[in-house]
């Protein structure tokens, strides 16, 4: 884990943000502010947007739409173009947004002239300096000719990508702290930007980010690179107001409502219903491990230790549009999100939360890192890490993968069967008629749970190989479950692991 202090000269890049000059802007002088914010108490913004706004239905909110005539930077040719969101519904919050254009810092002012309202009385009421919930990037990822949507930054610190083939899904945050703690999670916001004009010919964008909340204030720095996978570089710095019981770096938060493994019954004409079907983690001895998603009947949280953490991430492997028959949201073509440290993370976990919910309008999954020691007051703190915004990508994890689970109550009572499907290229390429052997545990031993029943089978339909297996637990409580395929002692796919609910 990367801990030193950031040596800032606060007084001067403080007179340089006053004066509205950049002379560099760079991250140190939003980690100046960052810092003198922590030493001041925290005010919690109230009544910047009317009750009235914030009591419009989502269909009303969305019908308040930035003119697209009016991005920024469209009338240059630029790259890049900007477009900003109206406060309202959810976004109770106006955040300040500034242009870094050579050597100058100036503000984006608010209008209503910069929206189409359908509704005139909604127009008429709109304070004309009332300011911006947040804004999003366009670029021509997909054509030459159009400027989809990249990246957006909407709501407390979360933002939200896409690669060149997805449609928005998942969502990353720039800090979670004590999710799913008793005491109530603290939800820290990015109150102020700064976007950096393109350049003719840039590939990528950098984007500026001032982080506050009761327990800590922060600096952060994103390059964004749009493509076929979009790559987001962040850097941040962080300072504590005061101490902190969990801090989550690099969280990731999705849905699951119901997929193949699942259990709980829902009246729901698609199959399944998901923006994220699994956690995958990459350990830095080269293990791959595979936790599917679950909508569990009660709050689950799953802490997976790890030393200098070489990846993880909310990933959407079901891409059979079949599986979901789902026109409007089209869950089949949902990004997945994977994170790689930079530098040495040291020892900590990956902490799963699976919250239980009835409906796909919640965001019921979270993931991030914990580290073994949280910062302190009064000691900066310092990480960075990449995201990558994708489809597929073989790579993750280049050998063998489970692409679907399946459970049923088996032949026995209180001894549930599973089904685990693996794919992969070198999968493929076993005869049938080879001997491919599931290495199957329960985490805890033969106390825990005993397996039964266990075979390994040919899937002709898919080209891999099936895994199915009995449990029969032995004692009271949740149960871990891990397994993987193995021929001649050597390892052909990620390790999957699964939690067996009492």
């Amino acid at each position: 884990m990367t801990r030193a202090a950031i040596a800032i000269v606060a007084g001067a890049a403080s007179l340089l943000m006053r004066s509205g000059v950049a002379r560099g802007f760079a991250l140190d002088d939003v980690a100046a502010r960052a810092q003198q914010l922590a030493a001041e108490a925290y005010l919690e913004p109230k009544g910047q947007v009317p009750d009235w706004l914030l009591r419009l239905s989502y269909d009303q909110w969305r019908q308040i739409r930035f003119r697209s005539k009016a991005a920024l930077w469209r009338d240059r040719k630029l790259p890049f173009q900007l477009q900003l969101f109206h406060p309202g519904l959810y976004y109770n919050r106006v955040v300040t947004v500034n242009v870094v254009d050579g050597d100058s810092v100036r503000p984006i002012h608010f209008s209503p002239d910069l929206f189409d309202y359908e509704k005139k009385e909604i127009a008429s009421r709109v304070p004309q300096d009332l300011g911006f919930a947040g804004f999003r990037v366009h670029a021509p990822i997909k054509s030459k000719e159009y400027y989809d949507e990249v990246i957006v930054f909407l709501g407390a610190s979360y933002f939200r990508a896409v690669g060149g083939e997805q449609v928005f899904g998942l969502s990353a945050r720039g800090l979670a702290i004590d999710t799913a703690s008793p005491r109530g999670e603290e939800f820290p916001w990015f109150r102020e930007f700064w976007i950096v004009t393109p350049q003719p010919g840039d590939t990528e964008i950098v984007i500026y980010a001032l982080l506050d909340s009761a327990s800590v204030a922060g600096a952060y720095r994103f390059a964004v690179t749009p493509g076929t996978q979009t790559v987001v570089h962040a850097e941040a710095r962080l300072f504590l107001r005061k101490a902190i019981d969990k801090l989550g770096m690099a969280p990731l938060t999705s849905m699951f409502l119901h997929g193949e493994n699942s259990l709980r019954s829902l009246v729901d004409y698609r199959p399944e219903e998901h923006d994220s079907d699994g956690l995958l983690l990459s350990f830095s001895g080269g293990e791959w491990l595979w936790r599917p998603l679950d909508n569990p009947h009660a709050l689950q949280v799953s802490s997976l230790e790890m030393q200098s953490p070489a990846g993880f991430g909310l990933i959407q492997r079901d891409r059979s549009f079949d599986h979901y028959q789902d026109l409007e949201t089209r869950p089949d073509r949902r990004p997945s999100l994977w994170v790689v440290p930079d530098g040495d993370w040291g020892r900590g976990r990956v902490e799963l939360v699976e919250i239980p919910t009835e409906a796909d309008t919640n965001d019921n999954i979270v993931a991030y890192w914990v580290p073994a020691q949280s910062p302190k007051p009064g000691e900066p703190f310092s990480f960075a890490y990449t995201m990558y915004w994708y489809g597929d990508d073989p790579t993750r994890p280049p050998v063998g993968r489970a692409v679907a689970t399946r459970r049923d109550n088996g032949g026995v009572k209180g001894a549930p069967r599973f089904l685990i499907d693996f794919t992969g290229k070198d999968l493929a390429a076993i005869p049938a008629d080879r001997i491919v052997r599931g290495v199957v545990t329960a985490v805890g031993g033969e106390e825990s749970a005993e397996i039964a029943d266990q075979q390994v089978v040919k899937n002709p339909v898919t080209g891999g190989w099936r895994l199915s297996f009995d449990v029969k637990p032995q004692k009271k409580g949740t149960i871990e479950l891990r397994a993987f395929l193995d021929q001649g002692g050597q390892p052909l796919t990620e390790t999957w692991s699964y939690l067996v609910e009492p």
